[in-house]
């Protein structure tokens, strides 16, 4: 196939290439942003070292999911200045009936975990002296928060919902 028909042929993976590209792009700005800080002794003068992570995955409707990581993500304490907060590495898994939350949060105590549940949302937020977690996760789909069950476990946290049944709801409709 000569290469001017192939750059005139799109498919399904140029689509998702063109999402990742697009991901790419925001992401290397904010690291050339941090670069720049931290070259010019802005950033870094803590004793935590910084760290900027992302994984990468397709949705389970096809579409390129890019999750970043790290406490480099954007946390402002009072004030503008920053604060040593750490988006955890996260992993949202569906299934039929649950939804799993996985949470990386290494070096922390079970006794400083907070997990709040919510009919659509989870937050999850570590507050000690050494270590600062926090994370607000959009979930994919209506959850019931009274069966949220909880395990931490050697630095993971792993929280399972059950998912809400879809409503059925009729209502009459007047003609006119």
């Amino acid at each position: 196939m000569a290469k001017e028909e192939r750059k005139r042929k799109r498919g399904d993976w140029d689509d998702i290439f063109d999402e990742f590209d697009s991901e790419f792009a925001g992401m290397r700005d904010r690291f050339d942003e941090l670069l720049g800080r931290f070259m010019s002794g802005d950033l870094g003068k803590e004793e935590n070292p910084l760290i900027y992570g992302f994984s990468m995955r397709l949705g389970p409707d096809g579409t390129p999911m890019i999750n970043e990581f790290g406490n480099t993500v954007g946390a402002k304490a009072p004030g503008g200045r920053e604060e040593a907060l750490r988006e955890p590495l996260t992993d949202v898994i569906e299934s039929e009936d649950k939804v799993r939350v996985i949470v990386e949060l290494p070096g922390v105590e079970k006794k400083d975990v907070k997990v709040d549940a919510a009919d659509r949302t989870l937050d999850i937020d570590v507050n000690n002296p050494q270590k600062r977690f926090s994370k607000h996760i959009d979930l994919p789909c209506d959850v019931l928060p009274d069966s949220a069950k909880a395990n931490y476990k050697n630095g993971v946290l792993e929280v399972v919902l059950q998912r809400e049944a879809p409503k059925k709801r009729k209502k009459p409709v007047k003609v006119e």
